[in-house]
């Protein structure tokens, strides 16, 4: 039987779309899906040698959640389409983000989205680790 915390990782998995494959192996231009979600690298920029800054278009269907999970560097969004009912940053109370929003989470900080306001689109840059996973579960 499978536990909430083991389901919880299972689905962000499938839901975003992800692997254990670091920031400098994905491709650009190249979607990926899973789950309900589509993510495609617009753009990349090498910051340092270590670090990297990524453009990412996120598309997210109807009724998707996204399950909690951290990134190993900032995310600044932008809602274009749609957005979240409940959308949770760890240390914030949960709120809705519509289309006109924006919001940053700073490193390693959990979030997630209980459930989308219809198909949900966002542009994402990410500034994070080249050799760490883009997303994890927690």
């Amino acid at each position: 039987m499978q536990t909430r915390r083991g389901f919880g990782a299972c689905a962000l998995c499938s839901v975003l779309g992800l692997t254990a494959t670091a920031v400098a192996a994905q491709q650009l231009g190249v979607p990926q899906s899973a789950g309900g979600v589509t993510r495609t690298i617009l753009q990349r920029t090498d910051l340092d040698e270590r670090h990297v800054v990524l453009l990412v278009m996120a598309e997210i269907a109807a009724r998707t959640t996204v399950a909690r999970h951290t990134h190993p560097g900032v995310e600044s969004a932008y809602v274009l389409e749609g957005g979240f009912e409940d959308f949770s940053v760890q240390g914030h109370p949960a709120r809705a983000v519509k289309a006109g929003d924006a919001f940053q989470i700073p490193a390693a900080t959990p979030h997630g989205s209980k459930g989308t306001m219809g198909d949900t689109k966002l542009i994402i840059t990410y500034v994070v680790e080249k050799d760490k996973p883009l997303a994890s579960p927690v």
